[in-house]
């Protein structure tokens, strides 16, 4: 690659564009070219999903416990997501090819032979987005072409799931105002459509060749599809609120009056779907003419008109601001905050809507769980509910409030988020024993050998997986290493200059501190239970090395993340490494605070585990006792007794032999 061609390509990128003056003509092809491939890359990749969700989630699985596996058309769906995958992969090739040519303004046959291409995947996210999606969508590709078991099919899914995201991830919500708000709201978007979409076409082909279970597969998607309708509108409704953050602007500015009315809309078309499914899926149930048709009909009508919304509500042009976009605003979505205070740290509100989401979700679906315990006459204990809340507050405090806004640009309130999320926020959602509450909660499966919520979390607690992250010595090492190994390498700057990358920053604090808590003070079930001392001596044992990790930072010579607190700095605002050797002061004196909890949870867990253990065996003796029989923990004490007692008469006859 030559030094100057990398200029090359991004002159181009930010001159040209369709239709802009002076922009050269590739030539036919790829003006034909570029839109097709985009489209067939968007529908294949919609209907490799729809094939697994189809394969793993619609159809029923076969076999029972022990030998569980995808239902015969499962196992077809798997095998054309396969080469639906490979498609996928063509097209997405061809759209960098034609984008580049585009771009540049040269005919293909150019592009493929020079070195143009290798520059644009290298040094602009957009291709190399692309190329991610190639690259993606071929692993999916070649694993589908030998899956046969639910976990395999699930974890391809998981993987077509993820190679949707990287092309709208880089396009304008990346480099939106507000790009927290409008990244994670695309990315909600592309998750809810792309099932929705391709789910509707497998239907529709399940349909056509007269396969079984067809009534629920119908049943299951229509589920599923209203989901997908509330994710897209909820997604919507945030975008807009985000470019409108004045309520009054709904009725006095066009933008607004047209969003008005769109949402409108978009509820009418809700509430419609839901009455003709009603109507519809009980005909399909009876195996009725022309049942399946109306289905599909009116449910591609519904699904292409609320995407014709979210469309034109997503190219219809909000109010102008009234002030140039600062360089700092482009960094980190808004300007910069006035001179910090506690007080403006607690009342100077931020919105994060991934994690405005998260737990939003976490606390509805939760208190579904206690409710429906509570409609059949189960008990569920109130301190466990409270723990869970006090969690999901914590939450809401590092991530909504002020401290969520300062921690862009300042190291120190950045730790004040990340200990919390990592040490104190896990303690208390752990303690909520939420796995339990599911297990308890979720009803079987309605057919027999199918999985359904439950089965599945069953499956995954007894998973290899789970097993090996679950083992304390490497819950533990997760919980310390990875700690110095995002700070001390050029990672922790790459997630602060990237939105997902921050999100997923976060989500690993989080996580790594839930599967710590988890083997140290665990009320759920686990692959392995450390004895009560051994965790006390794990906790002695790990709570230093985050001592360690502040006395590391509070001893730096040169900032952490140079480039990025260089570039958002404050003027009122402290040297960049006195900041930081404050953060390393809040991670040394912090990690006291989680010790006394986790030592408090401990000792009432092992108080009250062993006022179980006496009055279970209590109740052994009592049992024994009412059959006349001897309980064994009383013949163990018999037995103990007279070897007293035989040990004593011998002490006694050595005495009398002297």
């Amino acid at each position: 690659m030559s030094s100057a061609t990398a200029p090359r390509v991004v002159r181009s990128v930010v001159t040209a564009g369709a239709g802009a003056p002076g922009a050269a003509d590739a030539g036919a092809l790829t003006r034909w070219g570029l839109p097709l491939s985009r489209m067939l890359m968007d529908l294949t990749a919609a209907v490799t999903v729809g094939a697994l969700v189809a394969a793993v989630a619609l159809l029923p699985l076969e076999g029972g416990r022990g030998a569980i596996r995808l239902s015969e058309d499962g196992t077809a769906y798997v095998r054309a997501a396969s080469w639906l995958a490979a498609a996928w992969a063509a097209a997405a090739a061809a759209t960098l090819v034609f984008t580049v040519s585009d771009v540049l303004g040269q005919p293909v046959t150019e592009v493929v032979a020079g070195s143009e291409l290798s520059s644009y995947v290298g040094q602009l996210p957009q291709g190399t987005a692309l190329m991610l999606v190639v690259l993606l969508s071929v692993v999916v590709a070649l694993l589908a072409r030998t899956a046969a078991t639910p976990g395999a099919g699930a974890g391809l899914l998981a993987l077509a799931v993820i190679a949707l995201l990287p092309p709208p991830l880089t396009g304008h919500s990346a480099s939106a105002a507000n790009h927290s708000v409008a990244v994670t709201g695309v990315a909600l978007h592309v998750m809810a459509v792309a099932p929705w979409v391709g789910g509707l076409v497998v239907v529709g082909v399940h349909a056509l060749s007269g396969r079984d279970r067809l009534d629920v597969m119908a049943d299951r998607f229509s589920r599923m599809a209203l989901w997908c309708y509330i994710v897209v509108g909820a997604s919507g409704l945030v975008n807009v609120i985000a470019r409108l953050p004045d309520p009054t602007e709904l009725l006095t500015t066009d933008y607004g009056r047209l969003a008005l009315g769109k949402i409108v809309l978009f509820a009418v078309l809700g509430v419609f779907g839901w009455w003709h499914r009603g109507r519809t899926l009980p005909a399909l149930a009876e195996r009725r003419p022309w049942a399946f048709t109306r289905l599909a009909v009116v449910e591609t009508a519904i699904m292409s008109a609320t995407m014709g919304l979210a469309v034109a509500l997503a190219r219809t042009a909000p109010p102008a601001p009234a002030e140039e976009e600062s360089p700092v605003k482009a960094l980190i979505g808004y300007d910069l905050p006035p001179a910090v205070t506690p007080g403006r740290l607690a009342t100077l509100w931020t919105f994060d809507f991934f994690f405005a989401a998260l737990v939003l979700a976490l606390g509805g679906l939760y208190l579904a769980g206690v409710v429906r315990l509570r409609r059949r006459g189960d008990s569920w204990p109130v301190m466990r509910t409270v723990a869970w809340f006090v969690g999901l507050l914590t939450i809401l405090v590092v991530t909504q409030t002020g401290i969520a806004r300062y921690a862009p640009i300042l190291f120190s309130v950045h730790m004040v988020q990340h200990m919390v999320l990592n040490m104190l926020t896990p303690i208390f959602l752990v303690a909520g024993a939420p796995v339990t509450l599911a297990l308890r909660a979720l009803k079987p499966a309605r057919i027999r050998g199918d999985r359904g919520p439950r089965e599945w979390l069953t499956a995954i607690l007894h998973s290899r997986y789970v097993a090996v992250i679950a083992h304390p010595a490497v819950a533990t090492i997760i919980f310390v290493v990875s700690t110095f190994a995002l700070y001390f390498t050029p990672l922790f700057e790459a997630a602060m200059r990237n939105h997902l990358g921050h999100i997923a920053m976060m989500v690993h604090f989080f996580a790594s501190g839930a599967l710590f808590f988890w083997v140290l003070i665990g009320v759920d079930p686990a692959p392995r239970k450390l004895p009560y001392p051994g965790r006390i001596l794990l906790l002695f044992v790990t709570m230093p090395f985050h001592a360690f990790f502040g006395i590391a930072l509070m001893n730096l010579g040169e900032p952490l993340a140079r480039a990025w607190y260089t570039a958002v700095h404050p003027d009122w605002g402290t040297s960049i490494i006195k900041d930081q050797h404050t953060g390393g002061a809040i991670a040394w004196g912090f990690g006291e605070i989680p010790t006394f909890i986790v030592l408090l949870f401990l000792a009432f867990q092992w108080f009250f585990d062993d006022q179980r253990q006496a009055r279970r065996q209590d109740r052994k003796a009592d049992r024994a006792a009412a059959r006349g029989e001897d309980s064994p923990e009383q013949d163990e004490l018999a037995a103990y007794n007279a070897r007293l007692a035989k040990l004593a008469e011998r002490d006694e006859e050595r005495k009398n032999k002297q």
